[in-house]
């Protein structure tokens, strides 16, 4: 070994003194709380002056404490047997804990430390330990395992995308859903798991709206590596580092497969009860459409049976001779089969089509096919038509179920013993929105009393002894549907009135 001179050993004591004076500076300034234990009972030798800071003891009343007795009872013990939170690595151990503050409350505390040997009995002479505060990275932690629980527990689809649109991570649900519960989906395309429409929907409109402000919300169909298809409520978000980049996105779908089961059964229910209240409003207007029907059957059959009395007996006739009342035979019977073909036509079930219709027509129709009913009750049913009424959309059907449950409600309404009363349907244009019209259909009935009118539209409310309270609900329904509006109102005089509204073809 090679011996230093007096000069070189005066350096060394030098440099020596330096750095423990930097070091000491260090620790004077550090943070983190530098301290020195005991090796037996772990007592404070010395402390930095950030102790105060973090645990609020000035460096005078914490030297001699034993720091076992300011850990919290359920760390102390973690620590002593060395338990999975207390970490080992080349020398230095790595502990998570509670430490009690000066005024009785308990701080995280995240502590490295070693053991300072004596070099020649390598018996611990010290442990030196560097302790910073936790506390936020705990609680940040303690939020994440709570999300992560909670993503996990959800029954909506959650999945994390990375920037180029792979999937990155799944919760159970989607995992589920989607069937890759046996399946590696790491950095399969999200393109796997929408249709073609939705996937195209996403990148046209959702990726560029959450780049721009951070989510998209929309409907499309999800669909699992087996081909079922999912209809989804799906929200996407963009998450962005501090420095605003974005770093991932996420989709959260919520399964619409039972609540578009339900919209379809109670769609099909409500076709249903319209189909049947068809029948209903068939049903009361028997009568009259016997009586249409009687009167061209008859006219057929006294045409016919003039012709026999007139030439019977004779060998030879003429065209001429029987073309008047065969055309009137023809022209009756055909009046008949167009008065049971719109009755076919209204009672038949079949899908909405909605198409462009003439109200006008279809107003006039239905006045005609209510005229029997009319004349029964004593009742003339007036038209106010404007001669360029523009076209409408709705569904001819429907729109027939309306107008007819209004008009036959209407002579109802009107019917007096003995003198004759009107009723009245005029069409203006909607003064409150541009684009509708406005149906109104008056009666000169005794009008609608005040208790009545709050319930007038509900279901099985009826002001007629023997009505079933459907057709006014169903009205309402079917108007709705189409985007417009059925109210009703007492007129000033005597009667009431019932409007609604549709929108035009224009």
């Amino acid at each position: 070994m090679k011996t230093r001179t007096p000069e070189e050993g005066l350096t060394a004591l030098t440099d020596d003194a330096e750095r423990n004076r930097l070091l000491a500076e260090m620790a004077e300034q550090s943070t983190d709380m530098i301290s020195r234990h005991t090796p037996e009972d772990w007592r404070f030798i010395y402390v930095s002056p950030a102790v105060t800071h973090l645990l609020g003891y000035s460096v005078e009343e914490i030297v001699g404490l034993s720091a076992y007795d300011l850990y919290h009872p359920d760390d102390v013990e973690d620590f002593r047997l060395r338990a999975p939170t207390v970490n080992y690595d080349r020398g230095l151990y790595t502990h998570t804990y509670r430490f009690r503050c000066k005024d009785g409350h308990y701080t995280w505390l995240e502590s490295t430390s070693r053991t300072i040997r004596d070099p020649q009995t390598n018996e611990i002479r010290e442990i030196l330990v560097v302790s910073r505060d936790a506390t936020h990275r705990i609680k940040a932690d303690k939020a994440n395992r709570r999300l992560a629980r909670v993503l996990e527990s959800t029954q909506d689809l959650v999945i994390f995308l990375n920037l180029d649109l792979t999937v990155s991570h799944l919760n159970e649900a989607a995992r589920m859903a989607l069937q890759l519960e046996q399946t590696d989906y790491s950095s399969f395309p999200l393109s796997w798991f929408v249709t073609e429409k939705g996937h195209a929907q996403l990148m046209a409109e959702g990726i560029p709206a959450a780049r721009h402000s951070g989510n998209w919300r929309g409907e499309l169909d999800m669909r699992s590596l087996k081909g079922r298809r999912i209809p989804v409520m799906l929200e996407l978000l963009a998450h962005r580092s501090l420095h605003g980049d974005i770093e991932y996105f996420s989709l959260v779908a919520h399964d619409l497969t039972e609540k578009k089961a339900a919209e379809e059964q109670l769609k099909q229910y409500q076709a249903d009860i319209e189909h049947a209240s068809r029948l209903v409003t068939m049903g009361e207007l028997a009568s009259s459409l016997a009586h249409e029907l009687n009167q061209p059957l008859s006219a057929v059959v006294n045409y016919l049976r003039g012709v026999e009395r007139r030439f019977a007996g004779q060998e030879r006739i003429t065209w001429s001779d029987l073309e008047l009342p065969i055309s009137r035979s023809i022209r009756t019977a055909l009046r008949a089969g167009e008065i049971i073909h719109r009755m076919m036509d209204f009672t038949r079930k079949q899908e909405p089509v909605i198409s462009d219709l003439d109200l006008s027509a279809l107003i006039r129709e239905m006045v005609d096919f209510c005229e029997s009913t009319a004349e029964r009750h004593h009742v003339r049913v007036v038209c106010h038509v404007p001669a360029d009424l523009p076209l409408v959309r709705g569904d001819r059907v429907q729109l027939e179920q309306v107008l007819l449950n209004l008009i036959v409600n209407a002579i109802e309404a009107s019917a007096q013993d003995c003198a004759e009363s009107f009723a009245t349907v005029r069409v203006e244009a909607d003064d409150q929105v541009p684009g509708h019209v406005c149906v109104r259909v008056e009666d000169q009935g005794g009008g609608i009393s005040e208790s009545d009118l709050p319930r007038l539209f509900d279901r099985f409310f009826s002001t007629k002894q023997s009505g079933l309270g459907m057709g006014l609900a169903i009205s309402r329904t079917l108007v709705e549907n189409l985007g417009g509006e059925l109210w009703a109102e007492n007129l000033p005089e005597r009667g009431a009135r019932f409007s609604f509204t549709l929108d035009t073809a224009d």
